[in-house]
């Protein structure tokens, strides 16, 4: 905890091409090694076949498939009388979406295939 208060939020700028700042935080998270341009690769090149598959716009595939992602509860571990009780909780909305992006590039790297 810093003694000056707390710390404000850095702010991402959003991405040339859709204009939007969810992208960039799915950029960051899927870059290795600060290899900012191979991971924008990655992500648009999966977006025009999500676009050329379903026919649907990607951003809008997108956005649902990280809402149907998204957790709503989590369980905090609650001392109390000297045992631990799990003790659901609501998620806030920046770790929601946080958590949701963390998971969708850790679960399509575990995929078999090597494409995104």
């Amino acid at each position: 905890m810093p003694r000056k208060g707390p710390v404000p939020k850095r702010d991402v700028l959003p991405d040339p091409m859709y204009n939007s700042k969810l992208v960039t935080r799915l950029i960051n998270q899927i870059m290795v090694d600060g290899k900012r341009g191979k991971a924008q690769k990655i992500l648009y090149k999966a977006f025009e076949l999500v676009q050329e598959r379903s026919g649907n716009d990607a951003m809008e595939t997108f956005e649902q498939a990280l809402k149907n992602v998204m957790p709503v509860l989590e369980v905090r571990a609650r001392r109390v009388g000297g045992s631990n009780y799990q003790v659901p909780v609501e998620v806030r909305p920046e770790r929601r979406q946080a958590l949701g992006l963390r998971w969708v590039v850790n679960y399509s790297r575990l995929r078999g295939e090597k494409t995104m």
